[in-house]
């Protein structure tokens, strides 16, 4: 996988939170009589582009107008889509997808495998420039696809008729049913995007619809859209919602003050805000998988730094001395939760226990606070490398929270004797240029699933790796991720004991220093049911959703 594209992607999804809102009159907006709601985003529209679109606002926008293979349901689960049944077979590497023929566009036409075939090619065409054509690694001939030396016709992906669709695999992929309930993956009408050209998907009328709303109302420019119920949808009979009106609204203050006049139906905290809501019965926090954690660069171009990184005690140190409980109530404050690992809690559960992955994989030594044995560790680490004081950069965003994050992190470093640290905030296009550079000592990073499998954050770290930024190697991480991507692959409980193995090599080793997983503290009604909130990929499926 190209994790440089899934870097950018993680910050967008990271910093745009979908909340709902409400406007008018001196009751709920919503109603359960003719059920409407008003929601508003935190963020603009970019675009409604399938192949293009990189950010969480489209993508829980296209995910609720639009409808692959699978949709993804409550806590992940993979639920029928335009795939009535699937079959497969060749030890993984087919799949064979019959398609229901009541499946249609919103402009009439049926959805048909053509529709699958002529989407996938144009996202990993190179002159698309899609952003997630490496999702599509894996896929028979992806890879050389993209990179520009094999043609789009030869992706493995094949229409047998309207309504049989089969797709072979250069080697099985155990999380492709996963991948298939992802918005990259969804069908694109070739008609309608010839019509538009560079238009489609810039406007909601530059568009069409295959799911369970329509969008209207969205000049590609304005802050405001509507999804209205799609009676083409194949499924119709189980949307409840008549429409739902979208409006771009910022400021959490002004978010609170619409909910407390009754104006609004959900929205987003902020961190001072929280304080005074956490025992509201309309308080939710909503988590994502998203681990914010501290990297160490190991490159030699700093003798002095690498001798230091490549000490495994001087990594624990560092790691020992950050007091992370304190950190997410008293400076983050919005419901964010201390890390329990490297992969985020609430991805994946066993597949035979059903206990979750951060409970199989943890080693709480790695993301505990004891400053007393993290001095005993940083003096025995120092003298092992013949240092006795150290000066260490750290880098970050620009941001009021990233800035009080690593003043947090420099304060609980300062405690270790000899030691010395210096902030660098810098704007967050820059942060990843000197990360992806290598220009840094420590960095604080962070990466978001883009499915809810954690082979989306182990993959990361391997030795040879791309965005392995700081240079973490490691023989045994490398092969359990090898195996669980490969020989395991069709083995859900050896491939899960490959997974956990990695974890525990990673963080037995310090390999980096994990913080606090993401969360984002909300005020949602009683009235507002059937909202479906995954933390990885598209999060609001709102297919179910009703008024009561």
């Amino acid at each position: 996988m190209n994790f440089k594209t899934a870097a950018k992607v993680t910050v967008v999804a990271g910093a745009s939170v979908l909340f709902l809102a409400a406007c008018g009159s001196s009751k709920s907006s919503s109603s359960s009589s003719k059920q409407t709601a008003n929601w508003t985003e935190s963020a603009e529209l970019p675009t409604m582009d399938i192949s293009k679109f990189t950010d969480v606002v489209s993508s829980n926008a296209l995910n609720n107008t639009n409808e692959g293979l699978y949709r993804l349901g409550k806590n992940g689960k993979v639920t029928p889509g335009i795939a009535k049944s699937t079959k497969v077979t060749n030890g993984g590497k087919t799949y064979t997808f019959t398609l229901r023929k009541n499946a249609k566009w919103s402009n009439g036409d049926k959805v048909t495998a053509k529709d699958f075939v002529y989407g996938w090619q144009r996202t990993v065409n190179p002159k698309t420039a899609s952003q997630y054509a490496y999702l599509y690694s894996g896929i028979k001939n992806a890879d050389a696809i993209v990179n520009g030396k094999k043609p789009v016709s030869s992706l493995g992906i094949k229409a047998d008729g309207d309504y049989k669709l089969t797709v072979t695999l250069d080697k099985p992929i155990a999380y492709f049913d996963k991948l298939m309930g992802f918005v990259n993956f969804f069908p694109q009408n070739e008609k309608v995007v010839k019509k538009y050209g560079s238009k489609y998907g810039t406007s909601s009328k530059a568009m069409v619809y295959n799911g369970p709303y329509k969008m209207t109302g969205w000049t590609g420019t304005n802050l405001s859209w509507t999804l209205k119920k799609n009676n083409d949808y194949w499924d119709k009979k189980n949307v409840k919602m008549d429409s739902i009106k979208y409006q771009v609204v910022k400021d959490a203050s002004t978010g609170l003050n619409l909910f407390n006049s009754n104006k609004v139906d959900f929205t987003t905290l902020s961190n001072e805000q929280v304080k005074n809501y956490k025992n509201d019965k309309n308080y939710l926090v909503r988590k994502t998988a998203s681990t914010f954690y501290v990297e160490f660069n190991r490159d030699d171009s700093n003798a002095t730094l690498a001798k230091a990184f490549k000490n495994k005690k001087i990594r624990q140190a560092l790691s020992l001395a950050i007091n992370r409980k304190s950190y997410v109530n008293n400076t983050l404050g919005n419901g964010s939760t201390v890390s329990k690992g490297y992969v985020s809690e609430d991805l994946a559960e066993n597949p035979k226990t059903g206990k979750d992955f951060t409970s199989d994989a943890a080693v709480p030594s790695a993301v505990e606070y004891n400053l007393t044995k993290a001095k005993k560790l940083w003096k025995e680490g120092m003298k092992e490398i013949g240092e006795s004081k150290l000066s260490i950069k750290l880098l970050s965003d620009d941001t009021d929270g990233a800035k009080k994050s690593t003043e947090f992190i420099q304060g609980a470093w300062e405690k270790l004797p000899g030691l010395t640290v210096s902030n660098q905030n810098v704007p967050f296009k820059t942060r990843l240029q000197r990360s992806q550079s290598g220009n840094f000592d420590t960095v604080i990073s962070a990466w978001n699933a883009d499915f809810t499998d954690p082979i989306s954050f182990l993959s990361l770290f391997t030795s040879d790796n791309s965005y392995n930024n700081g240079k973490y190697d490691s023989a045994a991480y490398d092969s359990a991720v090898k195996k669980a991507e490969g020989a395991d692959s069709n083995n859900k409980s050896a491939r899960w004991a490959d997974m956990v193995a990695a974890e525990k090599q990673l963080m037995n080793d310090q390999g980096v220093i994990p913080i606090y997983q993401q969360a984002s503290a909300t005020l949602t009604r009683s009235n507002l049911k059937g909202i479906i909130y995954n933390t990885a990929g598209s999060q609001y499926n709102l297919k179910y959703m009703s008024v009561k």
